[in-house]
C-alpha cells in the first residue's frame, strides 16, 4: 500500500482592512466609564469596539461564522446583544469580551433587538416573522409571538406597562400584552412597509416611518382598569332587577365585541411630520431621554428633530395664549377661550440636517448631561463619522468631531499583491492604494490612485505599478508615497499585468485587444541629480478580442493570453508566433496561472469551471466544477502543483492539479471574493471581498487528510439539515400566536443524547449494585465492587449524582428543547431522580423548571401511568416545601440587602452634607481673606 499524500492545512490568521460592515447597526457603548466614547459596529462575523476620541480599535468581540445583522447594548452598558444572519443571538460582556449567553430560536437573520428598561429581558425580531422574548438572567427563552406575515423591522418595550410594540414589512404595527402573550391591537394605517418606529413624550406618542416621506404620529392613551365611580352603582341597580345577571353578561359581551383592543391602549393618529427625503425611512430612533428624534433614508442626510417636554409645551401654550389675547384686544374682539393649540410641527421641531460624506446605513445618538448631542454615523463606504451638535446654540450646527477611515478602503479591493520578502501586502481599490505590514496588519502607506484593476511590486519592492480602468499605468514610490509617473498604456481598461521571470520587465493586457511588453529603465529626473525608475514600451501583440488575462511561463518562452471569445491563446515570446489554442470553456476565462515547472496551465472561467491543461500539447487533463458562481482568481502555490481559486460564491478553494482533487475550502468571506494573492514562499494567502474585508490565511503545520476533511463536510451538512428540520410538536399546543422560544439544533440533540446516556449508565449501575448485594449476601462477606471508570473520573460519585452533573451541564437556553427531544421511556427514571435530588435540596430552581416542563409535554402519559402516581405525590410534597424554603431564604436576603442599601444611603447623605458644610466654611474663609486684603490696599 502506497503512502497517502499529506497536505498542510491553511487556517484563518486575521481579518483587516475593515472599519465597519454596512449590514448591521452602530451603537454607542461605555468605554473606561465614559458613555458615548466607545462605538460598537459590526465587522463581518465580529463586532469591533472603536474609541471614538482616538480612532483606535479597543476591543474585538469574536463571532463564529455567520455575519452580524443587529446590535443592542444593555441599559447598564456592561453587555452587548449581537444578532446574527443564522438567527442566533449572543450576549457579550464588554469588560471581558467573551460571549456569556447564546440564544437559538430564529430560523433566519435577526433584524431587531431591544432590552427592557431593567435589562432583564431581551426581545428579538427576525426575517422569519417571529418575535421572541428572552430571559437574560435565567439564560432561557420565555415565549415566541407569531402574528406578522413578513420580516419584523422594529421591536419596542414599554416601560410603564408590560407591553410590546412590533412593526413589520407586512405594513402592520402590532401591540402585544406580555402578561397574556396575546396581540390585542393591530395598527393598519400604513399602505407600505413599516421600516421603523420610536416612542417619544414619555411613551405617550408613537412615530412610525414608512416607504414615503411621511413620519406618522400616533397618540397613545392607557385605559385605566378602574372604571368611573358612578358605573358600579348603575351596575348594582341593574343587577338587583329580575334577569339582570343575564342582561349584564350580554352587555359585557357586546362591549368586548365592539372594541376588544381598547381595553388596554387606545392609539389614534394625530398627524404627520414631513421629511425632506423622498425615499423610504431606513432608521428612525431617539436618544435614551426621548428628547431628540432622528431619522434617515437611503441618502446621505440625517434629519434631527427636537421633541418638546410637557413643561415646554405648557410654556409655549401660555405664550401663544398671551399673544392671542393681545391680538383680540387690539382687534376689540372677544377673548379666545381654549381655542389655542400647538401644532404637531411646533411640538416636534426640526433642529438641523446633517449631511454625511456618503450614504448612511445606520446611526446612534446620545445626549450628554451638558446638553450636547453626540451622533455616530455608519456609512456605506467603510467609514464611521462622529458629530457633535450643540442644542443650546441659537442655530444648532453639527460639527464633525472625528472620522475613522485609516483602517480600510472606501470601495471594493480589486487587486492584491505580495512583496518578494513576504512582508508587505498591496491592496488597491477605486480610489486608493494601501500598503500593509503582514505581521502587524497596520496600514503603512496610503496613496491616491485611479480605479485600480491589477498591480505588481517592482523587483526590489521599492516601487509598485498599478493598472487602471482608464488604461493607464501608475508608478508609485513607496518610500515617499508619491506618484512618480503615469503612462497611457491602453485605450481601454488594463485587465491584467504580469512580471517577466527575468524581472527586467512586464506585460499588460487590455480591453483595446492589445498585449504590450514593457521594460524597466532608469531615467534622469529633472528635479534631482539621481536617476529614477521608469517604464519603456518595447513590443505590441495585436489580437482579435479583448484581453482579460496574461501570464508568462517560468522559462519565459511562452505567453498565455485569455480572450473574450472564451479561448486561451499561447504564443512564443521571442517571435510572438501562435503556438496553442485552449478552447472548451463556455464563458470567458477570467483568470489563469502556469505552474512553476511550466508543464501545467490552469484556467478559471465565468462558467464556474476550472480546467487543467498540459502546456506541451494543449490537451485538457481535467475539467473541475469549482464554484457555484464565476471563478474570479486563480494562482498556483510556489514550487508545487497545488493551486487556489476564488469565486463569486464567497469561497476560496485549494486544489491538487496532479490528482485533480479538491483539498480544502476556506470559508470566511460573506460576499463575492474579487481577488487573492499568495506569498512567494506559499505560507500566506490574502483575499479581498465585496464585504470590504481583507483576510489573511496562514499555512499551519497541521496535516490535512482528505478522508477526514470529507467526513467533516458530511457532518457539517448533517448539522445544517437538522437545523432545517420541522420542530417537534408539543402535546396539547396548537400553532397559535405563542409557542416555545427555542428551536431544535445539533446542540440540543447532543444534550438530549448525553442525558439518555447518563440515565442508561444509572440503570446499569443500579442493576449491577443489586447483583453485587445478592453476591455478597450469598458469600456472607463483603466482595469489592468494581467502580465504573466514568464515575471514577468524576471523583467516585454515585450514578444518580452523575445524572445530576450531566443535567447541570445542559445550557439553560437549550434545556426545554433537549427535554422535548428526550423519549418518554427515560422520563419515569428522571422523575424518580428529581424526587431524590429535590429532597436533598440541590438545584431546586433548575429541577423545578425541568419537572414542570416534563409534566406539561408528557401530561397524558404520566397521569395514565399507575407506577408514577406515588412518585408524583412525593414530588408534590417535596417540591412545595423546598420551593417555599428557597423563597424564604430569598426574601430574607432581599430584606437584608435593602437594609444595607438604606444604611449606605444614610451614610452617603451625612457625608454629602458634611462635605457641603466644609466647602461653605472654606468659601467663607476665602471671602474674609479677600476682604482683609482689600481693606489693607484701601489703607495704603
Amino acid at each position: 500500500m502506497g503512502l497517502t499524500r499529506q497536505y498542510l492545512r491553511y487556517g484563518p490568521a486575521a481579518l483587516f482592512g475593515l472599519v465597519a460592515s454596512a449590514r448591521g447597526n452602530a451603537a454607542f457603548v461605555g468605554l473606561r466609564g465614559e458613555r458615548g466614547r466607545g462605538v460598537a459596529v459590526p465587522a463581518c462575523e465580529h463586532v469591533f469596539v472603536w474609541d471614538a476620541r482616538k480612532g483606535e480599535k479597543v476591543l474585538i468581540l469574536k463571532g463564529l461564522k455567520q455575519e452580524v445583522s443587529c446590535l443592542c447594548p444593555s441599559p447598564d452598558g456592561l453587555h452587548l446583544a449581537v444578532g446574527y444572519e443564522d438567527g442566533s443571538i449572543r450576549v457579550f460582556s464588554l469588560l471581558s469580551g467573551e460571549a456569556n449567553i447564546t440564544f437559538n430560536g430564529h430560523k433566519a437573520a435577526v433584524t431587531a433587538l431591544q432590552y427592557d428598561h431593567l435589562g432583564g429581558r431581551l426581545v428579538s425580531g427576525s426575517k422569519d416573522t417571529d418575535v421572541i422574548v428572552w430571559d437574560v438572567i435565567n439564560e432561557c427563552g420565555l415565549y415566541r409571538l407569531r402574528g406578522h406575515k413578513d420580516a419584523v423591522t422594529q421591536v419596542l418595550f414599554l416601560k410603564e406597562k408590560n407591553l410590546l410594540v412590533t412593526s413589520g414589512k407586512d405594513t402592520l404595527v402590532k401591540w402585544w400584552d406580555l402578561d397574556t402573550q396575546h396581540c390585542f391591537k393591530t395598527l393598519v394605517g400604513h399602505r407600505t412597509e413599516v421600516w421603523g418606529m420610536a416612542l417619544i413624550s414619555e411613551e405617550k406618542r408613537l412615530i412610525t416611518g414608512s416607504a414615503d416621506s411621511e413620519l406618522r404620529v400616533w397618540d397613545i392613551t392607557y385605559i385605566q382598569e378602574v372604571k368611573d365611580p358612578d358605573e358600579p352603582e348603575s351596575k348594582k341597580s341593574r343587577e338587583s332587577s329580575p334577569g339582570a345577571k343575564e342582561n349584564a353578561e350580554e352587555e359585557e359581551t357586546l362591549e368586548l365585541d365592539e372594541r376588544p383592543e381598547e381595553r388596554i391602549v387606545k392609539c389614534s393618529k394625530v398627524g404627520s411630520i414631513m421629511r425632506e427625503g423622498r425615499d423610504r425611512v431606513v432608521t428612525i430612533a431617539t436618544d435614551r431621554t426621548g428628547k431628540i428624534l432622528a431619522c434617515h433614508g437611503t441618502d446621505a442626510v440625517l434629519e434631527v428633530f427636537s421633541v418638546l417636554s410637557e413643561e415646554e409645551v405648557q410654556k409655549k401654550l401660555e405664550k401663544k395664549m398671551k399673544k392671542a389675547k393681545k391680538k383680540a384686544k387690539q382687534s376689540s374682539e372677544e377673548e379666545p377661550e381654549g381655542t389655542v393649540e400647538l401644532s404637531l410641527q411646533e411640538e416636534i421641531q426640526r433642529v438641523t440636517n446633517i449631511r454625511a460624506s456618503s450614504k448612511i446605513k445606520s446611526f446612534d445618538l446620545i445626549l450628554s448631561p451638558k446638553g450636547e448631542l453626540k451622533i455616530v454615523l455608519l456609512l456605506q463606504n467603510n467609514i464611521i463619522e462622529l458629530y457633535n451638535l450643540n442644542l443650546s446654540a441659537q442655530v444648532p450646527q453639527a460639527v464633525r468631531a472625528s472620522r475613522i477611515t485609516i483602517g480600510g478602503h472606501r470601495s471594493d479591493v480589486r487587486t492584491l499583491a505580495f512583496s518578494s520578502d513576504n512582508i508587505a501586502i498591496l491592496s488597491a481599490a477605486a480610489e486608493s492604494v494601501k500598503i500593509w505590514n503582514r505581521s502587524t496588519l497596520q496600514c503603512i502607506r496610503t496613496m491616491d490612485c485611479e480605479y485600480a484593476l491589477c498591480s505588481l511590486f517592482v523587483p526590489g519592492d521599492r516601487q509598485v505599478i498599478i493598472g487602471t480602468k482608464t488604461g493607464k499605468l501608475q508608478l508609485y514610490d513607496l518610500a515617499s508615497g508619491s506618484l512618480m509617473e503615469t503612462v497611457t498604456a491602453h485605450d481601454g481598461a488594463v485587465w491584467s499585468i504580469a512580471l517577466s521571470p527575468d524581472q527586467r520587465g512586464f506585460v499588460t493586457g487590455g480591453a483595446d485587444k492589445c498585449v504590450k511588453f514593457w521594460e524597466f529603465e532608469l531615467v534622469k529626473d529633472e528635479s534631482s541629480v539621481q536617476k529614477r525608475l521608469s517604464v519603456k514600451h518595447v513590443r505590441i501583440l495585436q489580437l482579435d478580442e479583448d484581453v482579460l488575462c496574461v501570464r508568462y511561463s517560468p522559462n519565459q518562452k511562452l505567453l498565455a493570453v485569455s480572450l473574450l471569445d472564451c479561448t486561451v491563446k499561447v504564443f512564443y515570446i521571442d517571435t510572438l508566433k501562435f503556438f496553442l489554442s485552449l478552447y472548451g470553456h463556455k464563458l470567458p476565462v477570467l483568470c489563469m496561472d502556469i505552474s512553476y515547472d511550466g508543464t501545467l496551465i490552469a484556467t478559471g472561467s465565468a462558467d464556474r469551471n476550472v480546467k487543467i491543461w498540459g502546456l506541451d500539447f494543449g490537451d485538457c487533463h481535467r475539467s473541475l466544477f469549482a464554484h457555484d458562481d464565476s471563478v474570479m482568481y486563480l494562482q498556483f502555490v510556489a514550487k508545487s502543483h497545488l493551486f487556489f481559486t476564488a469565486g463569486k460564491d464567497s469561497k476560496i478553494k485549494q486544489w491538487d492539479a496532479d490528482k485533480f482533487e479538491h483539498i480544502q475550502t476556506l470559508e470566511g468571506h460573506h460576499q463575492e471574493v474579487w481577488c487573492l494573492a499568495l506569498s512567494p514562499n506559499g505560507d500566506y494567502v490574502v483575499s479581498a471581498s465585496h464585504d470590504k474585508s481583507l483576510r489573511l490565511w496562514e499555512r499551519t503545520r497541521e496535516p490535512l487528510v482528505l478522508e477526514e476533511e470529507r467526513e467533516m463536510q458530511r457532518e457539517a451538512e448533517y448539522e445544517e439539515s437538522v437545523a432545517k428540520e420541522e420542530q417537534p410538536a408539543v402535546a396539547g399546543e396548537t400553532q397559535g400566536e405563542t409557542g416555545l422560544a427555542g428551536k431544535k439544533t445539533i446542540e440540543t440533540i447532543k444534550a438530549a443524547e448525553r442525558i439518555m446516556e447518563a440515565i442508561e449508565l444509572y440503570r446499569e449501575e443500579t442493576a449491577k449494585l443489586k447483583e453485587h448485594k445478592a453476591i455478597c449476601k450469598a458469600a456472607g462477606k463483603e466482595v469489592p465492587f468494581p467502580v465504573n471508570p466514568i464515575l471514577r473520573a468524576y471523583g467516585n460519585i454515585t450514578p444518580s449524582a452523575y445524572v445530576l452533573e450531566v443535567f447541570k451541564k445542559v445550557k439553560s437556553s437549550e434545556l426545554e428543547e433537549s427535554l422535548l427531544v428526550l423519549p418518554f421511556s427515560y422520563v419515569p427514571d428522571l422523575l424518580r431522580l428529581f424526587n431524590e435530588y429535590i429532597q436533598l435540596g440541590s438545584e431546586v430552581e433548575l429541577l423545578c423548571r425541568a419537572l414542570l416542563f416534563l409534566l406539561k409535554i408528557h401530561f397524558g402519559q404520566i397521569t395514565s401511568n399507575h407506577m408514577l402516581v406515588t412518585v408524583i405525590e412525593n414530588l408534590k410534597k417535596t417540591t412545595i416545601s423546598r420551593v417555599s424554603e428557597a423563597r424564604d431564604v430569598l426574601g430574607f436576603n432581599m430584606a437584608g440587602l435593602q437594609y444595607l442599601k438604606r444604611e449606605i444611603e444614610a451614610k452617603d447623605e451625612v457625608t454629602f452634607f458634611a462635605d457641603a458644610t466644609d466647602r461653605f466654611e472654606e468659601k467663607k474663609r476665602k471671602r474674609k481673606k479677600k476682604e482683609k486684603e482689600k481693606m489693607v490696599l484701601a489703607v495704603l
